[in-house]
């Protein structure tokens, strides 16, 4: 099956999205509901956007919303607690204290990115800034996806010069993340430190992967590449497609998996979760993989309709099996976005895949993968 094509990066829907605190949440079809305000887990997406079209559109053309994004993320950190907010009403009042453990994964992920990558020295310069003060409660961090997302903000970080802390952290957070999985029969059919497959799976591996290409572990190495060849496995169809678990009940060990609906978040995770792992192996396999997660957004899905509107940049909140949402909310349409962008550097570095895309099974755990 050839490569869906790229499509030219659109910010029409984004900026629809975008009032003057940042991205609100939720959309009623393509117009903005900004009765549940915006939240820091979105403008941490939107800035991570920001800074990816930076790359294909020029700084000018995103530095605007890049910079009210900082402000939101900076508005965000309570100097109470050093964590995160999440959720802001309309009228910018912050409606918590502190968000989630994955909010504080993911907006430690959007600054320690714009730490490393943001053309400007002076948002680049505030989001080292902000990263600093918002590390030391990374230590607390127990979730598995929230500390996967912090170990990915740390390799940022660390690629962008900031050390010190951030070594410790980062050795403190992979540390973690391999205890959870250092339990487990890798081997059987149940490879997850969790009793249930929810959402965002693949930052895990992912995660372990970039940990170990830093770290130069090898077993570290080879742990995470099982689990993505195991998660890649079961989330393949028999015709290649991809297949992502569905929200509508997810997949306990033991019980039924949920097959709808299906959510952008997924195939983006594995997308990204893919690509790390063909730069650690240059196997072509995660490069197929990646492709299969791409066409998901473009109808080669279980519904076979397409989810990403590429007129606008927008995306359908999810995939049912007959039909998508009318609603093209936050999470979903940068979800889209990233995954765009992130085909668009992967085919940019790849060498052309030749031959059917064909399912990787996963191999059994050694020591040092070829």
């Amino acid at each position: 099956m050839p490569d869906r094509p790229l499509y030219p990066a659109r910010r029409r829907h984004l900026d629809q999205l975008t009032g003057p605190l940042g991205i609100w949440q939720h959309a009623r079809g393509i117009v903005p509901d900004e009765s549940f305000g915006a939240c820091t887990d979105d403008v941490s997406r939107a800035l991570t956007v920001d800074l990816l079209h930076a790359r294909v559109l020029g700084w000018e053309m995103v530095s605007g919303s890049a910079r009210r994004s900082m402000v939101f993320l900076v508005t965000a950190l309570n100097p109470a607690t050093g964590s995160f907010r999440n959720f802001r009403g309309a009228d910018g009042a912050w409606l918590d204290d502190e968000g989630s453990q994955d909010t504080q994964g993911r907006a430690l992920l959007a600054i320690g990115t714009a730490g490393r990558d943001a053309p400007d020295v002076a948002l680049r310069h505030e989001a080292q800034t902000l990263f600093q003060a918002a590390l030391p409660a990374a230590a607390r961090l127990t979730s598995p996806r929230a500390v996967a997302s912090a170990i990915l903000a740390c390799d940022a970080a660390l690629s962008g010069g900031m050390v010190g802390e951030t070594e410790r952290a980062f050795a403190l957070l992979v540390g973690r993340l391999r205890k959870a999985f250092s339990y487990l029969d890798l081997d059987g059919d149940w490879p997850w430190p969790e009793e249930t497959l929810t959402y965002e799976n693949a930052v895990l591996p992912h995660a372990l992967i970039v940990g170990s290409r830093r770290l130069s572990d090898v077993r570290l190495r080879s742990v995470g590449l099982h689990v993505l060849d195991w998660l890649i496995e079961v989330q393949t169809s028999r015709r290649g497609t991809f297949t992502p678990i569905g929200n509508d009940g997810w997949w306990t060990h033991g019980g039924t998996r949920s097959q709808f609906d299906q959510q952008p978040i997924e195939a983006t995770a594995t997308i990204l979760a893919a690509a790390a792992a063909y730069e650690s192996t240059q196997d072509a396999g995660y490069r197929r993989s990646a492709e299969a997660a791409y066409a998901w957004f473009l109808g080669d899905n279980d519904a076979g309709l397409a989810v990403a509107d590429v007129a606008t940049g927008g995306c359908r909140d999810g995939l049912s099996a007959d039909h998508v949402s009318e609603n093209q909310g936050a999470e979903s349409t940068l979800m889209w976005l990233t995954a765009l962008e992130t085909m668009r550097a992967l085919r940019t570095r790849a060498m052309p895949l030749r031959g059917p895309r064909v399912l990787r099974t996963a191999p059994v755990l050694v020591e040092v993968r070829a």
